[in-house]
């Protein structure tokens, strides 16, 4: 077993977020009598936070006092719905079972907004991961791709980023690895293809949560 500790993002890497996010973005683009988006935009516009997933969903010219109203109540719609369709990946509750049976640590580090990180973890995970960190920029801590977070679950977790491999779905996943010296296993049922993470630099992919466990445990 060549890691000891096992880093993941949680938007289409653990848990299939992307419905409940696409309705929390239409609610909010509603209120302020803004054109919708589909579903598979909002897949492409997820990755770097949720205010920047209100910037892109808004119509150009938006000003930024509006795009903050706009992600004021995408926050408030999406904590109170955020686990309407929201579900875990087939297999990924096993995959964390059986990794956690042998001994590897575990975290989430995501830049979805920190009290929503915390309590999805919990609601679906409970200790099957031991540490999640959201975006929390307001305490000086940059979301990915920085490495600030996954030095702060590094911290808590008190292991060497040499014991570590992160584990995620789209570019900025392997952007963040990089920055952070560590080694990245990008997953394939998430919300890019394997074309995509390919040109962005990913060099070790996984179909299924079960190819995963035998790529972590050997």
């Amino acid at each position: 077993m060549k890691y000891t500790t096992c880093i993941f993002d949680l938007d289409g890497t653990l848990l299939n977020t992307l419905d409940d996010l696409a309705n929390s973005t239409n609610y909010a683009l509603r209120l302020h009598s803004m054109q919708e988006r589909t579903r598979e935009e909002v897949r492409r516009f997820v990755g770097n936070g949720v205010k920047k997933l209100i910037e892109r969903a808004v119509p150009a010219g938006t000003t930024e006092e509006e795009t903050e109203r706009v992600l004021a109540d995408f926050r408030s719609h999406y904590l109170e719905h955020d686990k309407d369709t929201t579900r875990p990946y087939d297999g990924i509750l096993e995959m964390l079972e059986r990794i956690k049976n042998r001994g590897i640590r575990t975290a989430v580090v995501s830049n979805k907004f920190f009290k929503a990180t915390e309590s999805l973890c919990s609601h679906f995970f409970g200790s099957l991961i031991d540490v999640a960190i959201g975006e929390n920029e307001a305490a000086g801590i940059r979301k990915k791709p920085s490495p600030d977070t996954v030095r702060e679950a590094i911290r808590q977790l008190e292991v060497e980023t040499s014991d570590c491999v992160y584990i995620g779905d789209s570019d900025v996943d392997v952007m963040t690895a990089k920055n952070s010296g560590m080694d990245c296993i990008s997953v394939l049922w998430g919300f890019r293809d394997e074309d995509f993470l390919r040109e962005k630099g990913a060099t070790k992919t996984v179909r299924t949560p079960s190819e995963l466990t035998t790529l972590l445990l050997g």
